[in-house]
């Protein structure tokens, strides 16, 4: 009954849609908003008795460094290393929902594949305040923001961390990688280091019963543990074969996720690098790293012993190599296909 209500509201929204007054109203309103405005500086005032004190320099500090990667990517991995170097204060995905900094809301429990982690949230003690400018949305919604995207309470957010933190602010995300434009523009001065993985492995550590959701039965059986449908969902309205009515099977929306972020992390990151070397050639990564953030090195040969590299290709277990071309190559031509109209469409 209740379904059957459901489907009769929709059928009648749809109707009322395809309305021509309706839709005339619609159009209106859409080209109303699409009218650009003009590009404007915020100058002084003739009247202004405010000085240059007033304005926070939060913004506009250089030692601030931002990690972003997609989830089960090692980023946590990189977090530690952070966590355990002098003179670091490391938060650990600030946005996720258990919200570190509330003790009613963060629980006790620890990801038992994070190897050498007892907490998420130590460097979130005495940071209750951080409830008042917290939004639950950012996990799902507006995931993709231009520079000029509008949120004064993200930004304030994040600026509280950082005034807050002892040492060096290191803010490792998983909820950035379309919003890098964003954070480039707010944090001009501020270092961005892109981690990624190789797609299969990670695709492999999205799945929480990889007997269940086989290759053969995948396309039926997928569940969601890692906000696969909830990212596609809201940016299929700007990359529309993340739409799981174009892109039914859970692996091709996965790799076309994996991929835009990827390209994403490339062009706005200060320096780009994979799980895979991290993991097998720890100490020429680490130095590389800290030499991109003109840190001192003398930590490095201690955080290499904290690293464990896990098997390599553990994907071959799952599906053999022709299963993953077959995929990625559809997924590659329509992507290319997808940004190169993209990009005509912006130059027209």
């Amino acid at each position: 009954m209740k379904k059957t209500l459901k489907n009769l509201m929709v059928d009648v929204t749809a109707k009322l849609l395809q309305q021509p007054s309706i839709k005339q109203q619609l159009d209106d309103n859409a080209r109303h908003c699409a009218q650009p405005l003009p590009v404007l500086d915020n100058l002084v005032s003739p009247y202004s008795s405010m000085s240059n004190k007033h304005v926070s320099a939060t913004s506009e500090r250089d030692d601030i460094v931002f990690i972003t990667s997609r989830f089960r990517s090692g980023s946590t991995l990189l977090w530690n290393l952070f966590r355990q170097t002098t003179d670091c204060t490391a938060y650990y995905e600030p946005f996720n929902e258990r919200q570190w900094f509330n003790e009613k809301m963060r629980g006790d429990n620890v990801d038992n594949t994070h190897r050498g982690v007892n907490d998420y949230w130590a460097e979130y003690d005495g940071l209750n305040q951080l409830s008042e400018t917290y939004n639950e949305e950012w996990i799902h919604k507006s995931l993709y923001m231009s520079s000029h995207a509008w949120d004064p309470q993200m930004k304030r957010f994040i600026e509280q961390m950082i005034e807050a933190a002892p040492g060096r602010p290191i803010l490792q995300f998983n909820r950035i990688d379309f919003r890098l434009s964003w954070i480039k523009h707010h944090f001009p001065n501020a270092k961005i280091l892109h981690l990624y993985r190789h797609p299969r492995d990670q695709w492999c550590s999205f799945l929480t019963d990889q007997q269940l959701m086989n290759k053969n039965d995948v396309h039926n059986t997928y569940q969601d543990a890692f906000y696969l449908d909830v990212w596609c969902r809201d940016l299929a309205k700007h990359y529309p074969l993340l739409d799981k009515r174009n892109t039914p099977h859970p692996y091709q929306r996965f790799y076309y996720l994996w991929k835009l972020s990827y390209l994403h992390g490339l062009m706005f990151s200060d320096m780009s690098l994979s799980f895979e070397n991290l993991t097998t050639t720890p100490e020429t990564v680490i130095s590389d790293m800290f030499g991109e953030l003109s840190m001192d090195t003398k930590d490095v040969k201690s955080l290499v012993d904290i690293i464990k590299a896990p098997p390599a290709e553990r994907w071959r277990k799952y599906a053999d190599e022709r299963w993953f071309e077959q995929h990625e190559y559809m997924c590659e031509k329509n992507l290319s296909l997808m940004l190169k109209e993209q990009c005509i469409a912006d130059q027209t």
